[in-house]
């Protein structure tokens, strides 16, 4: 089974996602969004780019 979105509201009338690994480690933690289609909208965006997705490391550091 693949990890989750979770939805939640944040305290100022918004609302965010998590996507959490199936052991409950959150992996990633979405912007706050005005309302829950925005929210719910941000994680289609996710689903739809992050399997591409590439590193891009601007840290300027080693690893």
């Amino acid at each position: 089974m693949a990890g989750r979105f979770v939805i939640s509201e944040d305290g100022q009338g918004g609302y965010r996602f998590a996507l959490v690994a199936n052991n409950g480690q959150t992996l990633a933690v979405g912007e706050g969004f005005p309302n829950k289609v925005a929210c719910v909208n941000g994680i289609e965006t996710v689903r739809r780019n992050a399997p591409e997705a590439t590193i891009d490391d601007q840290c300027g550091q080693g690893a």
